[in-house]
C-alpha cells in the first residue's frame, strides 16, 4: 500500500520555507554544474566536431600542437612542393600552405592583456579553408603588404581589432581591413600575410604545413615515413586528429573544475536537505504514528519521505538550469593551454548537459533524503505517539 502523491507535494507546501531554501542550494550546485560544464562544451565545439580527413598537418617531430612547432623554411619547401600524397589543383599547383603561428600580448577593450593568436597565411590557405571560412566585412588582405583580417570575437574583445583600425606588431602597424568569420577556433584570430609577419616578428621559421591529401592516404604509414625522414622529419596527422588533440588540457582542466565545485558545493546542498528532513521527521512524528498504525508499510514511509527530498532535488534543479540559461550563446575567451593563446568562444548549455544537471538535482535529492527516510521508516507507532 503506497502513499498518495498529494501527501508529499502537501508537505512540501507546509514546509515551503525550508524546502526552498533547500532547493536553492541544490540549485546553486546545478547552475555551477552546468555552467561550467557549457563553458568545457562552447570549448570543445570548437575543435572536436570539425575536421576534414583528407586535410592533412605537418609539425616538428614531437609536436602535439603548432605553438610547440618549428619547420624551417627548406623543409617546408621540400613538403610542399615534393610530398607525393599532396593533391594538387588544374594548374599543377599543390593544395598546400606553410603557415606561420604565434601568440601576441595586446591589449583587451575591457583592460589587461592577453596572449592573442595570429596566423601568418599563404594564398593557398584560404582555399583549403572552404566553405567555413567567410569574408563578413571589408576585404581579404593583399598578399605582400601590411594587412591583416580578423575573426568577428576579436572585433569585440580585443584593442585596434576593428575595421579600419591599427594592430602593431613589433613596431609595424598592420591596417585592418576585413573581419572574417570561422566556426572553428581559427575564429578568433588574426590573419596576414606570413613573409610580412615573418619580418615583422622576426620569426625565421613556419610553424606548419596543412595540406589537401588524396583520399586513399594511410596516414599511420605515411606517420611512418616521415618520422624516420632525414631531410623532412615530420609529425603528421589529419585533421580531426589535430583538433581533438588541442582540447585534452584546457577540457580536462575545466572537467575536474567542474567536478571539485560539484562535490564542494554538492555536499553542502546534501547536508542543507538532511537538515530539512530531518526537521519534517521530526515535526511529522506524530503523523508516521498514525501511519504505521493503519497498515501503512516501512517501506511505503521511507519512499514517501524520498519523494520528497527528490522533489526537493527536481526543484533545484531546474531552478539551477533557468539560473545557468542566459549563459548559454554568451561570447567568451579562456587560454588554450595546448597552445598558449586566448581562445573566443561561447557557453554551450546543450540538451544532454541540461539532463546531466537534472540527473545530479535528483541524486542529490535522492543522497539528502535518504537518511531521514530511513530514520522516518524506523519509527514503531508506539515510539511516536510518546514523542507528543
Amino acid at each position: 500500500m503506497a502513499l498518495p502523491l498529494a501527501y508529499t507535494v502537501r508537505n512540501l507546501g507546509v514546509r515551503r520555507a525550508s524546502a526552498a531554501l533547500t532547493a536553492i542550494g541544490i540549485a546553486m550546485t546545478v547552475a555551477v554544474f552546468a555552467g561550467v560544464l557549457s563553458l568545457r562544451a562552447g570549448f570543445e565545439q570548437l575543435y572536436r566536431p570539425r575536421g576534414d580527413v583528407t586535410v592533412a598537418m605537418y609539425l616538428r617531430p614531437g609536436a602535439a600542437s603548432e605553438g610547440e612547432s618549428a619547420i624551417r623554411r627548406e623543409q617546408a619547401d621540400i613538403l610542399l612542393k615534393e610530398r607525393p600524397e599532396i593533391e594538387r589543383d588544374a594548374g599543377g599547383r599543390p593544395l598546400a600552405a606553410a603557415e606561420v603561428f604565434l601568440a601576441v600580448y595586446m591589449e583587451k577593450r575591457d583592460g589587461g592583456l592577453t596572449n592573442t593568436p595570429l596566423r601568418g597565411i599563404q594564398p593557398m590557405s584560404l582555399e583549403l579553408q572552404g566553405e567555413r571560412l567567410k569574408l563578413a566585412e571589408g576585404r581579404w588582405m593583399e598578399f605582400g603588404a601590411d594587412e591583416v583580417v580578423v575573426g568577428r570575437p576579436l572585433t569585440e574583445r580585443m584593442a585596434g581589432c576593428q575595421l579600419g583600425e591599427v594592430v602593431t606588431l613589433n613596431m609595424t602597424p598592420f591596417r585592418v581591413v576585413g573581419v572574417f568569420e570561422h566556426d572553428g577556433a581559427e575564429g578568433g584570430e588574426i590573419w596576414g600575410d606570413a613573409e610580412r609577419f615573418m619580418a615583422a616578428l622576426d620569426r625565421p621559421v613556419f610553424q606548419r604545413v596543412v595540406a589537401r591529401v588524396r583520399p586513399d592516404t594511410d596516414f599511420a604509414a605515411l606517420k611512418a615515413e616521415l618520422e624516420h625522414d632525414t631531410r623532412i622529419p615530420s609529425e603528421v596527422m589529419s585533421e580531426p586528429e589535430y583538433l581533438a588533440a588541442q582540447t585534452q588540457a584546457t577540457g580536462g582542466m575545466l572537467e575536474f573544475l567542474a567536478g571539485l565545485l560539484t562535490v564542494i558545493m554538492g555536499a553542502a546542498a546534501i547536508l542543507g536537505s538532511i537538515n530539512t528532513m530531518m526537521a519534517s521527521v521530526a515535526a511529522r512524528t506524530h503523523e508516521i504514528g498514525v501511519l504505521r498504525a493503519i497498515g501503512y508499510p516501512r517501506l511505503s514511509i521511507f519512499l514517501t519521505f524520498l519523494l520528497e527530498s527528490a522533489l526537493m532535488g527536481l526543484l533545484g534543479g531546474a531552478l539551477g538550469l533557468l539560473i545557468a540559461l542566459p549563459f548559454d550563446g554568451l561570447e567568451t575567451g579562456m587560454a588554450n593551454f595546448q597552445t598558449f593563446t586566448d581562445v573566443s568562444f561561447a557557453f554551450r548549455l546543450t540538451p544532454l548537459l541540461a539532463l546531466k544537471s537534472f540527473g545530479l538535482a535528483f541524486l542529490l535529492g535522492l543522497v539528502g533524503g535518504t537518511l531521514p527516510a530511513l530514520r522516518a521508516a524506523s519509527l514503531k507507532p508506539v515510539e511516536a505517539f510518546r514523542q507528543l
